[in-house]
């Protein structure tokens, strides 16, 4: 009896340690990292942890250079997951069962190019179309969906980088793209994109997280108050394509520069623009840009996103001349209502918002808006921060 009560005291204890050691390797967004340990066209993909000394927390897994988890403190001190996405590797792969550009590192062409074509010179190159007859995203294997070879150099730092070959989905050039993340102590996420190309292509990178500062995305995020420090914006037709022209914000619902409650404006549908998109996504044409010079001013706040319920601030500052606001529009529609997303929470419609740093959509189509042409010898940078606080 006694060496029988033992050894169940041994299988206990191992039990227990390993299940104490389990729970070790979770995450602060209770994130397991082997859930993100995968092959995927020959490439290991892993969950990369960011920390700064502010308890702060940012995963990343390299499909996609995705952004799966940001955990930042609310008013009361509470650690709070405030993006959307997936805890594993197997649905953000899963193009048709879970499609999704959450938290995605965007490449080669943010937004949309019309009709899968562009022009350099004379020269006419026709893309994968992925949205009707438009390019989405860089097209259909856009490289939120390819493995981004990894590098973490300290505990705040991680540097992805991708080879697209010349022709990928139809752009032009190889080009060599760079994608550093980094967690300051003053509680901002820093991303930094570089590029370079062997022939004049077009390139417009992007993040798109979906923020829900509310920390709970079971819920609307309606409450969550938008500035947005943008006079004018590009109206767009009904398949999300810039007309060309650009309007004032001055009497509209998308006027922004004072923070508006957003439960006020996705809903208004006496707004063509957002009667047709079923809430806001547009590109604002930010203040913080100078045209003139072709120069933007990333010290100045873009945009803003306020929860009054946690009392979480996000600051954008970029140096690009547009933000793409997106209000979730398509979350909990149809089919997309009865997936389970991260920690097994459906998402309704209206969840979060995307602040997408950007050039103006459609780009290669306005030679009169602010150029995405890169040529060989020159260098592609952009630069996006999304600074957490409490107010």
């Amino acid at each position: 009896m006694k060496s029988l009560f033992l050894a169940s005291m041994a299988v206990a204890l191992v039990a227990s340690c390993q299940t104490k050691k389990q729970e070790a390797q979770l995450t602060a967004s209770e994130l397991n990292p082997a859930d993100f340990e995968s092959t995927i066209d020959g490439k290991q993909t892993a969950l990369y942890t960011l920390k700064n000394q502010n308890g702060m927390e940012v995963c990343i897994t390299n499909l996609g250079g995705r952004v799966v988890s940001i955990m930042v403190p609310d008013r009361d001190g509470n650690l709070k997951d405030v993006v959307l996405g997936y805890d594993n590797v197997g649905q953000y792969a899963d193009r048709e069962g879970s499609p999704s550009d959450y938290g995605a590192s965007i490449g080669r062409y943010a937004n949309r190019i019309s009709q899968h074509s562009f022009q350099i010179g004379e020269e006419n190159f026709e893309l994968v179309a992925n949205d009707g007859d438009n390019c989405l995203h860089g097209g259909p294997t856009g490289w939120q969906y390819q493995v981004y070879d990894a590098e973490q150099p300290d505990d705040q730092t991680l540097k992805l980088t991708i080879v697209s070959p010349d022709g990928d989905n139809g752009f032009p050039g190889e080009v060599t793209a760079i994608t550093t993340y980094r967690l300051t102590d003053d509680n901002t996420l820093d991303i930094t994109w570089e590029a370079t190309t062997t022939k004049e292509t077009v390139i417009n990178q992007t993040n798109h997280c979906y923020f829900n500062l509310n920390g709970d995305p079971s819920r609307e995020g309606t409450n969550m108050e938008l500035y947005v420090n943008a006079d004018c914006y590009t109206p767009s037709d009904i398949y999300y394509i810039p007309t060309g022209e650009v309007l004032e914000v001055e009497g509209t619902p998308f006027d922004f520069r004072t923070p508006r409650v957003l439960a006020e404006v996705v809903n208004d549908t006496t707004f063509e623009q957002i009667k047709n998109a079923t809430g806001v996504d547009h590109n604002f044409c930010l203040n913080t840009y100078d045209l003139a010079s072709d120069k933007g001013d990333d010290t100045q706040v873009a945009a803003s996103l306020y929860s009054p319920e946690t009392g979480i601030l996000l600051e954008v500052f970029t140096n690009e001349p547009g933000i793409q606001v997106y209000t979730a529009n398509f979350q909990g529609v149809g089919r997309d209502a009865d997936i389970l997303r991260k920690h097994g929470v459906k998402y309704p419609k209206h969840v979060s918002v995307c602040l997408e740093s950007q050039k103006y959509p459609d780009t290669p189509h306005h030679p009169e808006w602010p150029s995405a042409n890169l040529k060989p010898g020159d260098k592609y940078f952009s630069h996006c921060a999304y600074k957490f606080s409490v107010k």
